[in-house]
C-alpha cells in the first residue's frame, strides 16, 4: 500500500508528546468513525495505521523530533458531530478527568460576582448617597449616576472580545482589574457627583468586559458533559452578587454613611480576581488557535489530567481550532455566513432586558416603598434570594430539560407575574393587598426570570457560534444587553419619579 506523508496536514510527533488529529482529507464521507491503530515499525518503533469505514492507510512514517526517540499515538475517538463552521463536538467521552476545572471557575465567577454586585449596589444605596452629595432632589444626577455604569458597561463589552482575542482569556482578566478596582475606590472616596459618575464609569467599562469574556472562559475550559452545568454557574453568581449587594444595604438605616463601604466592599474581590488569574491555565481552545501548542498541553494538563492531552488536543485540532482561518472581524458577523445566528444571540438579550428586568435590579427598593412595604431593603434582599434560588434551580435542569424549554417556560412565568404586579398597582379593589401583591409578583417575576431568561442567553451564545467569531460575537450580543439596559434605567426612573410625585 502506497505510504502516506503526513506534514503539516497529517500527523505530526514531536519530541514524544504532541499529536495533531488527521486533517479533513482522511474523512471519508460514508464512514462513521476514524480509527487510528499502532504497530511494529523500524523508523522509531511504532507506526501508524488508520482505518477510516472501509478504507486503510498504512504503513504510515513517522516524523520524530531532534532528541526524542519516542512516538506518540492516538487513540480511537468519539464519533464527531460537524458545525456548520467546521467545529466538531464530541458526542461521548471515553476516559475520565483526573484534574479539576471547578477551581478556575470559581476564579473566573469572581468576575461574575462584580457584575450582579455593581449591578446591585446602588438600589439601596442612591438615596443615601444623593443625599450626602448634595443632590437629593436632582433626579436627573441621581438618573446619571445609575445609567454612567451602564454606559461603560456598553463599551467593555465590546471592548472585551477584542482584548480576549488579542491578549487572550486570562491576560484579559488581569486588565479588566484595573478598572474594576479603580472605579470601586473612587466611588467609596466621593466627594462630588463627577468623581462618583467618572468611577461608576470605570466600573462599568470593567464589568463590560467581565460580561464577555467570564462566559467564554468557563465554556471554554468546560468538560462537554457538564457544560451546561458549569456555564449557568456565571448567571448564578451575577445572582448572588445582587444579592450580597441588597444584603450589604440593611446597614444603610441606621448608619447613612454605610454607602460608601457598600462600594469599598466591591474592590476586594477585584484583587482577588487579579490575583486567581496569574495561577489560572488560559483557555486551551485560545492557546491552540494561536499555535501555542505546548502551552496548550500545559493547561490540559492542569485542567483535565494527564490522561486527557490526546483527547483534548485531537478533539481540538480537528475541530479547527488550529486552522490557518483568520479569526473574523467586526464586519465578518454581519455577513451572509454569519448574520442569522449573530442576530439570534443578539436577539435573546434584547427579549431579556426589553422583559422589564430593569425595573427589579435598580428600583425595587422604591417601588416596594412606594407600595407601601414596611422594610423595603429586606423585600429587596428576599427577591435576590429568589433570583439566586431559581437559578441554582435552572442549573440542575440545564442539562436536562435543555435550553429551549427552560426560556419558554421562563417568558411565560415573567409574564403571568409582571401582569399580577401591574393589577396591585391599577386595582383601587387591590388597594390594602398591594404591597404584599408587589412583593410576591416581584418575587415570581424574579423566580421566573432566574429559571431561563437570566441564565440561557449567556450560556448559550459559546455554544451557537463557530470557533472564528465566538469572542466577537459574544460580545456584540452582550452590547446589545447593555445598550438596552441603558436605555431602559432611565425609562424606569423617569416613571418611578412621576408616580412618586403623583402619589
Amino acid at each position: 500500500m502506497q505510504a502516506i506523508n503526513l506534514g503539516a496536514n497529517g500527523f505530526l510527533v514531536q519530541n514524544g508528546s504532541r499529536v495533531f488529529s488527521a486533517s479533513s482529507r482522511f474523512k471519508n464521507k460514508n464512514s462513521t468513525a476514524c480509527v487510528i491503530g499502532t504497530g511494529k515499525d523500524t523508523s522509531c518503533g511504532l507506526r501508524l495505521w488508520s482505518r477510516c469505514g472501509g478504507l486503510e492507510f498504512g504503513p504510515v512514517g513517522v516524523r520524530v523530533g531532534a532528541g526524542s526517540s519516542v512516538c506518540s499515538y492516538v487513540k480511537s475517538r468519539s464519533v464527531k458531530a460537524q458545525a456548520s463552521d467546521g467545529d466538531t463536538t464530541p458526542v461521548k467521552s471515553q476516559s475520565k478527568s483526573s484534574g479539576s476545572v471547578l477551581p478556575y471557575v470559581g476564579v473566573a465567577s469572581l468576575g461574575a460576582i462584580l457584575f450582579g454586585y455593581h449591578l446591585g449596589v446602588v438600589n439601596g444605596a442612591l438615596e443615601y448617597l444623593a443625599k450626602d452629595l448634595g443632590i437629593a432632589e436632582n433626579a436627573v444626577l441621581q438618573g446619571w449616576i445609575v445609567s454612567t455604569l451602564l454606559a461603560g458597561a456598553t463599551v467593555g463589552s465590546f471592548t472585551g472580545g477584542s482584548l480576549a482575542d488579542q491578549f487572550g482569556r486570562t491576560k484579559t482578566f488581569l486588565l479588566d482589574a484595573i478598572p474594576l478596582t479603580v472605579g470601586a475606590f473612587l466611588c467609596a472616596t466621593a466627594t462630588n457627583v463627577q468623581t462618583m459618575i467618572i468611577g461608576r464609569l470605570l466600573a462599568g467599562i470593567g464589568i463590560g468586559i467581565s460580561s464577555a469574556i467570564v462566559p467564554l472562559y468557563i465554556s471554554e475550559i468546560s468538560p462537554t458533559e457538564i457544560r451546561g452545568t458549569l456555564g449557568s454557574i456565571n448567571q448564578l453568581f451575577i445572582c448572588i452578587g445582587i444579592l450580597a449587594a441588597l444584603v450589604a444595604g440593611l446597614p444603610l438605616a441606621s448608619n447613612p454613611l454605610w454607602w460608601r463601604t457598600m462600594f469599598a466592599i466591591s474592590a476586594i474581590p477585584s484583587v482577588l480576581l487579579a490575583l486567581g488569574m496569574t495561577i489560572s491555565p488560559e483557555s486551551p481552545r485560545w492557546l491552540v488557535q494561536q499555535k501555542k501548542i505546548d502551552q496548550a498541553e500545559k493547561a490540559i494538563k492542569t485542567l483535565y489530567g494527564d490522561g486527557k492531552v490526546v483527547e483534548v488536543m485531537a478533539d481540538l485540532s480537528a475541530s479547527g481550532q488550529g486552522s490557518e482561518e483568520q479569526d473574523a472581524g467586526w464586519f465578518d458577523l454581519f455577513s451572509s455566513r454569519y448574520f442569522k445566528v449573530v442576530s439570534v444571540g443578539a436577539a435573546l438579550f434584547l427579549f431579556q432586558q426589553l422583559a422589564g428586568i430593569n425595573a427589579v435590579v435598580y428600583y425595587s427598593t422604591s417601588v416596594f416603598r412606594t407600595a407601601g412595604v414596611a422594610s423595603d431593603v429586606a423585600a429587596s434582599a428576599l427577591v435576590g434570594a429568589a433570583n439566586v434560588f431559581g437559578t441554582m434551580i435552572a442549573s440542575s435542569l440545564m442539562d436536562k430539560k435543555g435550553r429551549k424549554s427552560l426560556l419558554i417556560t421562563s417568558f411565560s412565568g415573567m409574564a403571568l407575574s409582571m401582569l399580577l404586579l401591574s393589577v396591585s398597582f391599577t386595582w383601587k379593589v387591590l388597594a390594602p393587598y398591594s404591597g404584599p401583591l408587589a412583593v410576591i409578583g416581584t418575587v415570581l417575576y424574579v423566580l421566573s426570570f432566574s429559571l431561563g431568561a437570566g441564565p440561557v442567553p449567556a450560556l448559550l451564545l459559546p455554544e451557537i457560534f463557530a470557533s472564528r467569531i465566538r469572542a466577537k460575537a459574544v460580545a456584540l450580543s452582550l452590547g446589545m444587553h447593555w445598550v438596552v439596559d441603558f436605555d431602559g434605567s432611565n425609562e424606569v426612573k423617569l416613571l418611578l419619579l412621576i408616580n412618586l410625585e403623583e402619589g
